[in-house]
């Protein structure tokens, strides 16, 4: 059969030069992903090219994805990456990977063993944020999670990524191995502190010893990550099977711009990423913060009151000025004076630069992909910016709309009377909420009694429950499109 690995690629095809036979397993990636195959994979592909080193990645899907782990497999570990600019496209071919497992394939012992091998000092994540099982409200473990407690009464035998974790820490302790770090790579605010939490909440649950243990031995820094990777669709892969030469369904396609910032916390050693454009920092938080309120917020804004509009990608919602301006505002008046940046972070150029990528036509990038889990992202993403104004007595309008703009989204039928496939972990109560609700504006107060995404302290502020009211009726009686202009 003829794969990437044994077919002859176009010229054009961006190709590593590095020995990689001498890879070893030194990063185990739970989630690959279209992030993660786009991102931090090709920072390590770049990063073997200038250092020679042998930090190569096993790569383990947890849940579903075995076709995506048979089809790497079947071509030797490699896949193609396609950088599509707006007046330009870089194809690279991807080999930082030489390894891969799948508990459905492998076994979960097998993939315990892997974490466990002496080699790995990293185990790095993009498992979304309903992936470390956290109350969003609390930020801590919960523990009323199916997948968690069926860990707890098994714990030998995980499901979860936090489950997997703790066992393969426990079994580096009992043989006297050295741990490994613990980083994850999610859109999750503080994705390291929520990371190390999780763990640790699991960890005392099955084993006091174990959990002081890995309190004391193992780092869990945080990092921040930026680049639109839109889910391959069928266009997607026939686009790059044209541009390499052949078929690739591991292929991805993504933007030029990437951004990696790392809290240089490492128990057991790094690879030098920084060659590769990564940047290493004491406090990623600031970052981090800019990214989710400024890039993030304005997506789920333009996701939901965009798919409501009619757009089905953001660069649809750019060719309409009102969104274009609406999500620029968002960024500078919204978000921007809620950050605390280190001395000389230009805001306004951010934003300028956002709306430059959010604009490139040739990312086909879903607002209904961006629109997906937004129970788990609302909160990080505007929660934090909207409590600060509402302190501050400050303008919120634009957080409001984006807000409303999820309410009236998760009624999971659009302005057409079309239905919508919202995915989300809490769709279930959305479901009864509208059911007894139907389209109106009582439905508000409902979501927003969630305390689960808002907290209790929202739909205390009578100010704020008006505010939202108001922009969730103007949606349902004159469109999103005119909501969106109205601000």
């Amino acid at each position: 059969m003829n794969t990437i690995s044994n077919t002859p690629l176009h010229d054009h095809v961006i190709c590593s030069t590095y020995n990689r036979s001498a890879l070893q397993s030194r990063i185990i990636h739970l989630g690959f992903g279209a992030f993660h195959r786009a991102h931090q994979a090709l920072f390590t592909d770049e990063m073997l090219e200038k250092t020679g080193c042998d930090w190569g990645i096993c790569e383990i899907n947890l849940f579903g994805g075995e076709d995506l782990i048979h089809q790497l497999r079947a071509q030797d570990h490699l896949y193609t990456v396609i950088e599509k600019g707006a007046h330009s496209t870089d194809v690279k071919l991807i080999r930082s990977v030489n390894e891969s497992l799948h508990p459905m394939l492998d076994g979960k012992s097998a993939v315990l063993e892997k974490m466990a091998e002496e080699q790995v000092a990293i185990v790095s994540m993009t498992i979304t944020e309903k992936g470390y099982c956290a109350d969003p409200a609390t930020g801590r473990l919960d523990k009323n999670n199916s997948l968690i407690q069926a860990d707890l009464e098994n714990p030998c035998q995980p499901t979860s990524a936090i489950g997997y974790i703790v066992e393969a820490l426990r079994i580096r302790r009992d043989r006297n191995l050295k741990p490994f770090t613990v980083m994850s790579c999610d859109n999750v605010q503080e994705n390291g502190h929520v990371a190390r939490a999780a763990v640790l909440d699991f960890a005392y649950l099955v084993d006091q010893d174990l959990a002081d243990w890995i309190a004391t031995n193992v780092t869990f820094p945080c990092t921040m990550v930026d680049r639109i990777v839109p889910a391959a669709t069928v266009e997607t892969l026939e686009e790059i099977a044209q541009l390499v030469g052949i078929e690739d369904p591991c292929g991805i396609a993504c933007e030029p711009f990437r951004q990696w910032v790392i809290e240089d916390n490492f128990v057991n050693g790094r690879p030098q990423w920084n060659v590769a454009g990564a940047e290493f920092v004491a406090d990623v938080v600031p970052f981090e913060e800019m990214k989710l309120r400024m890039l993030n917020g304005s997506h789920s804004f333009l996701a939901y009151l965009g798919y409501l509009g009619g757009y089905a990608h953001i660069s649809d919602t750019m060719t309409n000025d009102s969104y274009r301006k609406a999500a620029f505002d968002m960024m500078m008046q919204a978000q921007a004076p809620t950050l605390t940046m280190p001395e000389g972070t230009d805001l306004q150029a951010y934003a300028s630069l956002l709306i430059e990528r959010f604009t490139n036509p040739s990312l086909k990038h879903q607002t209904w992909q961006i629109a997906m889990d937004g129970s788990q992202k609302i909160p990080q993403r505007m929660g934090g910016s909207l409590r600060h104004h509402l302190e501050q007595h400050t303008d919120y309008k634009w957080l409001a709309m984006g807000i409303a703009g999820w309410m009236r989204y998760v009624a999971a039928v659009d302005e057409q009377s079309n239905p919508i496939d919202v995915r989300d972990p809490m769709v279930a109560q959305f479901n009864a909420i509208y059911a007894e609700h139907g389209i109106q504006p009582s439905v508000v107060t409902a979501l927003l009694s969630i305390e689960a995404i808002f907290g209790t302290d929202l739909i205390q502020n009578q100010s704020f429950v008006n505010t939202l009211t108001e922009a969730y009726q103007l949606i349902i009686t004159q469109g999103a499109r005119a909501a969106v202009a109205s601000l």
